[in-house]
């Protein structure tokens, strides 16, 4: 596997190969707003690398020149890198993770920052598809830590998940082109409209329970550009994710409309690796919970999302 980057090359060992050397397109700080309740401690770290590098996924051992190793705090909280936290997400999905003006930010990523606060370390963030970390896939292999990319906890996932308290109740919701006569997913059905959906989630999985063959995107900003360039005529995607793009793009609040909210009852949750680091996630319910007596999570659920509802706090 790679091993925690820094600006330049990565040098990883494999079995009777050597070290070969992994280039890394961009390694980016990541800092909060002023005035955030969140001190900014994390980092972007790509890793898209080329085919001839994939042996990295199976390397026995790795260095990089910071001397970056997998370590066991005093607390039992194993971690993949030395004084660093690193997180797997999906990017981009405001306002739980997203790049503004080259740097991340959004709900998941500042919790998380709070979580690296407690262990006293940094976080670093990795970017990789939905379907690696919904499936443990990048937790199995050494990748990161804890994957934290707005995911609802569901009976499957957590077949190959160990999920912590839930940190966020969420719906789906239906985004359609001005003038689209869709209140429903039954009246998508009836009236033989193009769905869209993103790759691999609780939404498209809702769209095809009830007989929609969606057009399928790999990301959310995919699926949001199809809206844009005609290739459905709605969509549906996680509730706060679809307002967010209408809150913060005047273009797009001028020509969709948020027709519908789909109750689900799902809750988003932070996963690690199955039974594996059951330390990190005691640690992660003991980070939430404090920050809901606090009042901390409050700021950033606001901050980040909106108003909150009364009943939060006490979930």
């Amino acid at each position: 596997m790679i091993s925690k980057v820094s600006r330049g090359q990565c040098r990883v060992h494999y079995a009777g190969v050597g070290a070969l050397g992994c280039s890394v397109p961009r390694t980016a700080r990541r800092s909060e707003s002023p005035g955030s309740p969140v001190t900014p401690t994390a980092h972007l770290v790509r890793r898209r690398v080329p085919l001839a590098a994939a042996v990295c996924l199976v390397a026995l051992t790795t260095s990089c020149g910071n001397g970056a190793e997998a370590i066991t705090t005093k607390d039992g909280v194993h971690l993949v890198h030395r004084g660093s936290l690193t997180t797997c997400t999906h990017l981009p999905y405001a306002p739980f993770q997203s790049e503004r003006d080259g740097k991340v930010v959004g709900f998941d990523v500042s919790l998380m920052d709070l979580v690296a606060k407690r262990l006293g370390v940094k976080q670093d963030i990795v970017d990789k598809s939905f379907e690696t970390i919904k499936t443990g896939a990048d937790l199995n292999a050494g990748l990161c830590d804890v994957a934290a990319a707005g995911m609802t906890i569901t009976d499957e996932r957590k077949q190959n998940l160990d999920f912590a308290d839930p940190y966020f109740d969420a719906a789906q919701g239906l985004l359609a082109r001005k003038g689209v006569e869709a209140r429903t997913l039954a009246d998508v059905k009836r009236h033989g409209l193009t769905l869209g959906s993103q790759a691999a989630t609780t939404g498209e999985s809702l769209a095809h329970d009830k007989g929609i063959d969606s057009v399928s995107f790999e990301s959310s900003d995919a699926e949001l550009n199809g809206l844009r360039t005609g290739q459905v005529d709605l969509l549906i995607q996680d509730y706060p994710v679809a307002q967010n793009w209408l809150k913060t793009d005047a273009s797009d609040a001028a020509k969709f409309d948020l027709v519908a909210t789909i109750p689900t009852g799902e809750q988003y949750g932070f996963a690690v690796k199955k039974d594996g680091n059951p330390k990190l996630l005691d640690a992660i319910n003991k980070t939430l919970s404090q920050a809901k007596r606090d009042g901390t999570y409050k700021k950033l659920y606001e901050k980040w999302i909106g108003p909150m509802p009364k009943d939060v706090t006490s979930k």
